[in-house]
């Protein structure tokens, strides 16, 4: 047997990257400062290498290409594919048809832990229809002889090599270019491996299983003023046409109010918003129609415009209103012969421009990971980075029966931005080591990431076939969620969190999700500077939308995000785009409902608790501190300007006092907090139910559907009562360790300013500013407000 002994390459460090991209494993980014307010251009570097996550090394077999194969005796030809052995595993390429110099560039990554064998064999076979594949030739490499490659070490550089016999006794004919190394999941080749411990035999049909980052389309929100309408000629001419006007933009359709008055001119001068994706696939489609009969409309007329004809805005200033020709085809069905003629064009007068102001909501607002405005214009540099292990998974439970038993094939996703990763599916493990690092850029550090695990339900021909028909979905284990803004700067939070799930039999605890996260703050000065201001661009303050608009655009951007990511290679199918947006968050349930009330008593709880002190105060029921309070109480009327002084500085000493009872790890879902343990089985049915309801009867149904709406509403309401309350209860909790940090120091420093400024002049100038005029007051939220807007809430909690 001849093996080839395979010597090291010279490698060469690469330069280091200068602005934030999409990371790849062992990538440079910027390293915390600390410093100045210009914002994060100027830190100095450090790298990432896979220092959250346990180092694996792998075996690397690239197959590049081959070529003056050995044609077959008998066909004359070459159907070529090359299978890579070691020890009892095998991965396959796909095969070429009627090649002699076919090309494969695939990747096969092999646990060195799980290696049994001395050497590494790549055959060259030819397909056969019989499944009689011959053997073209091979190459035996060495073990003890394959190089170590470290990133960021320069990529191994492939070699052509003769092909041997398949025997091992001379040369044949033909030469195979390949590429051997040892290294770990650094390696930029992991994510577009065929790996032996997450993929079956067939290097066929592994894009359901490989790692991958995915980016959300870039959103815009198309905004149309519909002002007016001239010419416009019913088919009957008895009578004046009632006109409205319908919009199209790709599944959205939206409509104006029917004209005030039966005119041939009409007036609306209504507000149509949609949401579309760069790059801009549909076109806006606007139809003119007559309102004949409540179940009979006309056509005036209608026009087709692509939408990147439209001018994009960053902010408020007017656009320019254009008018525009309608075609109206067709004399009717007693002329066929002129049906394609364009008759008198009417028009119709829009002002339509794409905003770019505006930041597109596609997840709910409690849990955003991405506040940027969509023109990048008006983005500010980044204050950190974001570095995510996920480790491992534990306990899960088996999602599917395989050959009679049960079985998981799990993946985990994770979301931040715009950006998405998903790990490699780990098959038939109810135990998966991932081991794999992500990074990304914050820019700002009130925002979420959500990761998700899933049972991969689409590997295998017959799973394709059934996936292809809709039949099979990824099925959820579980969620967690972490907001950045709990995490203190350069610490590495390694925490197993419970991984829990709602079913129709109740909550069920599916395992838990290892991770390891770590967030670098590259500007102090950036993020203090963040904290005073609004949370979301301006102008959704200048020009806001209303709370059906939100809703409505929020779904639509998630069904377009859901459908652009549901066609990349491999596919991030739409259930799981739905689950990690949190789809169904405003669907009314008796549990939610239930979760936000006894948040709201948990919070008065402590009044009540207040209350019934003073009143034991006020009877005695302890005389030493009704004696102190009286006490307290005369100093205070006495000397009236300590009064702000003494409760600033008492919350600056409960702060402190709290910081002992820090969080230690970041918040995980809490079945208590979500109402999940006591749920009657009654309630999980209701929220399991399809909205409309599935319920038979029609009168039922609507006033079933009608209680749901109206609940829904009062449960968002009293949802955000609660959150506004926890978050002034975070205040001195230090769950925000720099919000924390920032309040108290403003305390400390208020109770000196008070205690020496005259009470008479505080409460004075207090008075003045509150009763000031409105042309010195600002159209965007105050700092106070906006600080308060960033604080955390228990919602990261819910499930």
């Amino acid at each position: 047997m001849i093996r080839h002994r395979v010597r090291p390459q010279h490698y060469h460090h690469q330069s280091d990257q200068e602005d934030f991209t999409d990371p790849v494993p062992g990538e440079r980014w910027l390293h915390g400062g600390g410093g100045g307010g210009g914002g994060g251009g100027g830190g100095e570097k450090f790298t990432s290498t896979y220092d959250l996550v346990e180092q694996m090394y792998y075996l690397y077999v690239r197959v590049v290409k081959a070529r003056s194969l050995q044609p077959s005796a008998i066909t004359g030809s070459c159907d070529p594919y090359v299978e890579v052995k070691l020890g009892n595993y095998r991965g396959r390429t796909r095969h070429v048809d009627r090649k002699m110099n076919p090309e494969w560039n695939q990747v096969f990554a092999f646990a060195k832990d799980r290696v049994q064998s001395s050497v590494l064999e790549v055959f060259v076979k030819d397909k056969d229809m019989v499944g009689r594949d011959d053997c073209v030739g091979k190459l035996v490499f060495d073990l003890n002889e394959v190089p170590t490659r470290v990133p960021p070490d320069s990529p191994l550089a492939p070699q052509w090599y003769k092909l041997e016999s398949r025997h091992g006794d001379g040369k044949v004919k033909g030469e195979i270019m390949v590429a051997v190394w040892m290294g770990t999941q650094a390696d930029e080749a992991f994510s577009e491996a065929w790996h032996s411990d997450a993929a079956p035999v067939s290097g066929e049909g592994l894009l359901n299983i490989k790692s991958k980052v995915y980016l959300s389309p870039k959103l815009w929100y198309l905004r149309m003023n519909v002002i007016e309408a001239q010419d416009m000629i019913p088919i009957d001419l008895a009578r004046l046409p009632e006109v409205f006007v319908k919009a199209q933009v790709g599944n959205q359709v939206l409509r104006t109010k029917v004209s005030s008055a039966p005119t041939g001119n009409p007036f609306w001068n209504e507000d149509l918003v949609f949401v579309a994706a760069e790059p801009f696939e549909e076109q806006l489609i606007i139809t003119v129609e007559d309102r004949v009969h409540p179940s009979r409309d006309d056509v005036l007329g209608s026009i087709s415009i692509p939408l990147s004809a439209f001018e994009k805005r960053l902010d408020h200033r007017p656009v320019t209103s254009r008018w525009y020709n309608l075609e109206r085809f067709g004399f009717g069905a007693l002329e066929p012969d002129r049906t394609k003629e364009v008759k008198f064009s009417s028009k119709i007068h829009l002002r339509a421009c794409l905003e770019g102001g505006y930041h597109v909501l596609d997840e709910s607002t409690m849990y955003l990971s991405d506040q940027r405005p969509t023109a990048r214009q008006l983005w500010r540099q980044p204050v950190g980075v974001l570095e995510v292990g996920v480790l491992s998974a534990q306990g899960l439970l088996p999602m599917k029966l395989k050959d009679g038993r049960g079985s998981t094939d799990p993946f985990c996703v994770a979301k931040y931005g715009n950006k998405w990763v998903r790990t490699r599916t780990i098959l038939d493990s109810l135990a998966p080591k991932w081991n794999e690092q992500y990074t990304w850029q914050v820019y700002d550090p009130c925002t979420v990431i959500t990761f998700g695990v899933f049972d991969n339900c689409h590997l295998g021909g017959a799973a394709e076939k059934q996936a292809s028909s809709n039949a099979a979905r990824d099925a959820r284990i579980g969620k967690v969620r972490i907001r950045l803004s709990t995490l203190e700067s350069h610490k590495v939070y390694t925490h197993s969190y419970p991984l829990l799930i709602l079913h129709p039999t109740g909550v069920k605890n599916m395992g838990e999700l290892q991770l390891a996260v770590r967030f670098t703050n590259i500007s102090i000065a950036n993020t203090i500077y963040l904290y005073g201001h609004s949370l979301l661009p301006k102008m959704h303050y200048l020009h806001p939308f209303t709370v059906s608009q939100v809703d409505s655009l929020r779904y639509q951007a998630m069904s377009i995000v859901a459908v652009r990511l549901g066609r990349a290679e491999p596919p991030l199918r739409k259930e799981v785009v739905e689950y990690m947006l949190d789809v169904d968050s405003h669907m009314w349930s008796m549990r939610r409902s239930k979760a936000n009330f006894f948040r709201i008593m948990s919070l008065l709880s402590g009044l009540f608790s207040v209350s019934r002190w003073f009143g034991d105060v006020c009877h005695w029921r302890n005389p030493m501190t009704s004696v102190l309070v009286h006490i307290l109480f005369l100093i205070l009327i006495w000397y009236p300007e300590l009064i702000l002084p003494t409760i600033f500085l008492y919350m600056f000493l409960i702060g402190l006092w709290n910081y002992r009872l820090r969080p230690r790890h970041p918040a995980h879902m809490d079945t208590k907090l979500s109402w999940a343990e006591a749920v009657h089985l009654d309630e999980i049915d209701e929220e399991f139910d399809t909205f409309p309801t599935s319920k038979p009867n029609d009168l039922v149904r609507m006033r079933y559907d009608r209680l749901r709406s109206v609940a829904g509403r009062i449960q968002t309401v009293v949802g955000d009562v609660a959150t506004q309350g926890e978050r002034f209860g975070s205040l001195l909790s230090w769950r925000d360790p720099r919000a924390t940090c920032l309040f108290i120091l403003f305390c400390l420093g208020a109770a000196v300013v008070l205690y020496v400024a005259p009470f008479r002049v505080v409460t004075l100038l207090a008075g003045l500013y509150m009763l000031r005029h409105p042309r010195f007051r600002s159209r965007l939220p105050s700092v106070p407000s906006n600080f308060f807007k960033r604080l955390p809430a228990r919602t990261d909690s819910l499930l």
